[in-house]
């Protein structure tokens, strides 16, 4: 019976902790939403007091920009075939941009997550301070590297795919070192017996296993750095972005130019983004489909 007595205080002291417990959470998670509401209204009345006009007093004027360019853009519709042509040369230029960023960003990134990776770098100790490097490049955004550079270097190409080329390295190099984590350390356990050094550790024991990984996220990337290199267009950094930021300054006259790189730059888009799907779609469930049948 004392046992018996014992066993249900015991249960219902755990019960009695258990609801305190989710009570305290509970309590917790309102606080904190509280606490969202709050930095969320102060956030938007600063910025609505700073905002030139007021942006209650702009609203009701948000859709004069697009109705006037789909206006003009409506008008002259047959002028519009001439105008993907004209700037059909500023759109190869924005892709090769990007193009050329990830392909450098994700072979610098590759080798930082080897360094980076817990069980696989070689010098432990530097770890640490690479990872910082890693956040540091993936925290300050592309446009502000593209000031800094075409300060430096003046306006073009060349500034964009630098500032988008460290940018991904951070991305990059941070996401490729959590694929490394989860790789299988048996293979480079069996070269390091066999007398491989580390790079030949890596290249054959480590990078063939997370190949498709490493190759779905340089495609994400591929896509995000296109859009990107757009976006520095507007601060001089060559590609389609530069035009499209002319035709838009100049106003009305140019809409209809305007209205055609939006058509280009979202047809690429959806283009490169479906292609993508399918080639991180078919090298995954590809590479899975290989490991069942093996």
């Amino acid at each position: 019976m004392a046992e018996s007595s014992n066993t249900q205080a015991t249960a219902t002291d755990l019960s009695d902790a258990y609801l305190a417990q989710i009570k305290s959470k509970r309590l917790m998670n309102v606080i904190m939403l509280m606490l969202f509401i709050a930095m969320l209204a102060s956030g938007f009345y600063v910025a609505d007091s700073r905002n030139a006009g007021g942006f209650w007093d702009g609203l009701g004027n948000i859709f004069d920009f697009p109705a006037a360019m789909m206006g003009e853009a409506i008008e002259r519709a047959p002028l519009l075939p001439g105008f993907l042509i004209k700037y059909l040369p500023s759109l190869i230029e924005t892709i090769n941009i990007a193009a050329a960023a990830t392909l450098i960003g994700a072979m610098i990134g590759l080798l930082m997550s080897l360094l980076v990776t817990r069980g696989l770098a070689p010098t432990p100790w530097l770890v640490g301070p690479l990872r910082r490097i890693l956040d540091v490049l993936r925290a300050v955004p592309e446009i502000v590297i593209a000031l800094v550079l075409i300060f430096m270097l003046g306006g073009g190409p060349v500034p964009a795919m630098i500032a988008i080329a460290l940018h991904t390295v951070g991305a990059l190099g941070k996401l490729f070192s959590e694929v490394n984590e989860n790789a299988s350390l048996k293979p480079v356990e069996g070269l390091a017996s066999v007398g491989a050094n580390w790079t030949q550790r890596m290249w054959l024991g480590v990078i063939p296993q997370v190949a498709p990984n490493y190759l779905s996220y340089a495609l994400l990337r591929f896509e995000i750095n296109i859009r990107a290199s757009a976006i520095l267009g507007f601060v001089g950094a060559g590609g389609i972005g530069y035009d499209l930021r002319n035709t838009m300054s100049w106003g009305v006259g140019k809409y209809d130019e305007a209205a055609a790189i939006f058509l280009l730059l979202f047809l690429t888009i959806v283009a490169v983004d479906q292609l993508s799907s399918l080639l991180r779609d078919r090298l995954t469930h590809g590479a899975k489909r290989s490991e069942v049948i093996l």
